[in-house]
């Protein structure tokens, strides 16, 4: 698979256009050529093509919806529009006339030159501006099979899901979102993907903010798309205007919205993930276990087009905000959520004294800041913060330095322990031949943790952990050494999080000294520092040996939260990471971050307890339960497979 040849549908996404044109009202086939028009204008490789409420027809008529003509002719107009589609499906609005003398107020599903299937609306609203009930019945309960001349046969019902390829969809109309009890909700858990809604929703002051969230709300609550085209300014103003606006949302997420008040109509495009959706559900007990209505009709509504690029675009650090005001306020909740875990862990030790070692690293810094805020936090002065440098044979002058820079500055003692000679006499007693291999690497990392808990016992205090979802995802840590403490704070924070937390809090919280050596931390390379170098400076870095954070962060995300496959993260990559890492090097990483992360799931397994901050943690008592034996074989070879130019 070439990150450039790709399907996206392939990958699960289905491109949806909405529109909203033009309508002139009670003149159906003008309006038949007006969504013909945009059908047309709307992009080859949409699966699906949304219109308003009622476009055939004007959805305010009022009383013209009881004159023949109008039925007549809105009936020659939906013909008309069926047999001009193509493999896209095109779903419209129009009245519906029943026998029996009600009418209906219907979604239609046109495809291939047919009609699919027509949702009845359910909820017609008959208050203020509204007066549906005047014209229109309730579809609820009506399940009919039409048999059209013009038309041919469909069915007519409520609860209609729509087939299309690998993923499905349902409909809904304007009040029935705004009603208690969606129908959209029995639709998702028939296995509807994607909720299409055809609305005609005046415009009133704030009542855009109000739809869009009760839109990006109704599609968390479903763990689906909801896709809604409301009706335009076009329709009459007599009491009120439409603003034509459109929405999609995706499980809460807001993915785009329309311009309003565009008198020559408005449209947008957007790409569903479906694959997510998927996942979301899979991972959501509470919607797994729900009670599931009654078997709908699946009507096969095809396959879609091709979709060979889309536009939907994926930011190369998912785990932090883009927006500096929302950056802010996350920054503020995860050091409250790290502060408050901590400060309870403390008190449930019957304790008031925290241990901590200091690397002059990142991670070490941010948990040492979030120590700071729990003395605040429980009033308890700077002794009883006990901060410990542990020298070894790798440990440069600059990070010494840094570490001891960051306890001056905030007024907290730091007590140096070398351990060279306790290494040495280590490394001596088991016969280690000397050479600078895992055994030496581990050895310091296990003096230090021997150090901190025995300072711990001497003090009757707690050890605080320091090492992040990152190491931990990639198991770069030492087993019964860095990977353990009596409480990680950092534990659910990657590292690319980590970075902009110590910079959020040297711009916003820190004195000039204190920014100063945050920032010299900053600007310090991630290393273990485990391997002496021969001119004194940092010689062992991190991410030369395992890759960079950035790509890894990025795969851990999207497997874990999006629930994504090698191919799939793949080609994400390669889109978020253009002119930054070759495909080539993406592969490579992304081999690397699979093979590591099930080879290291031993040490995910026995983890100290730790905060979870955000929606994705490898908590083995929360998050993520894995066998440590679990074999990455399938995933590599999916990633062998990938080809590349």
């Amino acid at each position: 698979m070439l990150a450039d040849m790709t399907d996206f549908s392939d990958l699960g996404f289905v491109k949806v256009a909405l529109v909203a044109p033009p309508v002139v009202i009670a003149d159906p086939a003008a309006n038949a050529q007006a969504i013909l028009n945009a059908y047309a204008d709307a992009p080859d490789d949409a699966a699906i093509v949304l219109q308003p409420e009622l476009g055939i027809t004007g959805y305010t008529c009022e009383d013209l919806f009881a004159t023949a003509d109008l039925r007549k002719a809105a009936h020659s107009a939906l013909a008309e529009v069926a047999r001009a589609t193509d493999e896209r499906v095109l779903v419209v609005g129009a009245p519906w006339w029943l026998a029996d003398g009600r009418i209906l107020n219907c979604a239609f599903a046109c495809r291939g030159g047919q009609v699919l299937g027509a949702v009845p609306k359910i909820a017609q609203p008959n208050y203020e501006e509204f007066y549906e009930k005047r014209w229109f019945a309730s579809g609820a309960g009506i399940a009919i099979e039409v048999d059209d001349e013009a038309l041919g046969r469909f069915p007519l019902r409520t609860d209609l899901v729509f087939k299309l390829g690998n993923t499905a969809f349902g409909i809904e109309i304007c009040e029935d979102l705004w009603a208690p009890n969606p129908p959209s909700a029995d639709l998702a858990l028939a296995g509807a993907e994607i909720v299409l809604n055809l609305s005609a929703s005046t415009e009133l002051v704030a009542k855009a903010d109000y739809r869009r969230d009760l839109v990006r709300t109704q599609s968390a609550r479903t763990i689906a798309a909801y896709v809604y085209a409301g009706a335009g300014p076009t329709e009459s103003t007599k009491d009120v205007v439409f603003g034509g606006h459109l929405i999609v949302a995706e499980n809460g997420w807001l993915l785009g919205e329309s311009a309003r008040f565009e008198l020559a109509g408005s449209s947008l495009t957007a790409e569903v993930d479906t694959q997510r959706l998927r996942h979301a559900r899979v991972q959501n007990t509470t919607f797994a276990q729900s009670r599931r209505p009654s078997p709908a009709p699946v009507i096969d509504a095809g396959v879609p087009p091709t979709l060979d690029r889309i536009a939907r675009s994926y930011p190369r650090q998912p785990f932090v905000p883009a927006d500096e005001s929302e950056l802010t306020a996350r920054a503020r909740e995860i050091l409250a959520i790290q502060a408050t875990g901590l400060a309870r862990r403390v008190r449930a030790a019957n304790t008031e004294r925290l241990v901590i070692g200091l690397s002059g690293g990142l991670d070490s810094s941010l948990a040492y800041l979030v120590c700071l805020d729990v003395l605040e936090l429980l009033n308890l002065p700077p002794t009883a913060l006990c901060a410990l440098t542990m020298p070894g044979p790798g440990t440069t002058a600059h990070t010494l330095a840094s570490a001891r820079e960051l306890a001056r500055t905030t007024e907290v003692e730091l007590r140096e322990i070398p351990i060279e000679s306790a290494v040495d006499q280590h490394l001596a007693d088991i016969s280690h031949p000397g050479d600078a291999d895992v055994t030496f690497e581990n050895v310091q990392a296990r003096e230090r943790t021997q150090i901190l808990f025995d300072t711990a016992n001497l003090m009757g205090g707690i050890v605080v952990g320091t090492g992040d979802l990152s190491e931990l995802a990639l198991g770069w840590c030492t087993f019964n050494a860095d990977q353990m403490a009596s409480y990680n704070v950092n534990a659910g924070v990657p590292k690319t999080l980590i970075a902009y937390l110590v910079r959020w809090y040297a711009r916003h919280r820190a004195d000039d000294d204190l920014r100063t050596l945050l920032e010299r931390v900053l600007d310090t390379p991630i290393t273990p520092e485990l391997i002496p170098s021969e001119d004194g400076e940092i010689g062992q870095e991190t991410e030369a040996i395992i890759g960079p954070y950035e790509l890894h962060d990025f795969f851990l995300y999207h497997f874990l939260r999006n629930g994504a496959g090698a191919a799939k993260i793949f080609v994400l990559a390669c889109r978020a990471f253009d002119g930054s890492y070759t495909p080539h090097e993406i592969k490579h990483w992304l081999r690397v971050f699979f093979g590591r992360f099930f080879a290291q799931q031993f040490k995910r397994t026995t983890l100290p307890p730790g905060p979870k901050v955000g929606t994705v943690s490898l908590s083995p008592r929360g998050d993520w339960r894995m066998p440590d034996e679990a074999s990455a074989g399938a995933l590599l070879a999916a990633i062998d497979e990938i080809e590349l130019d």
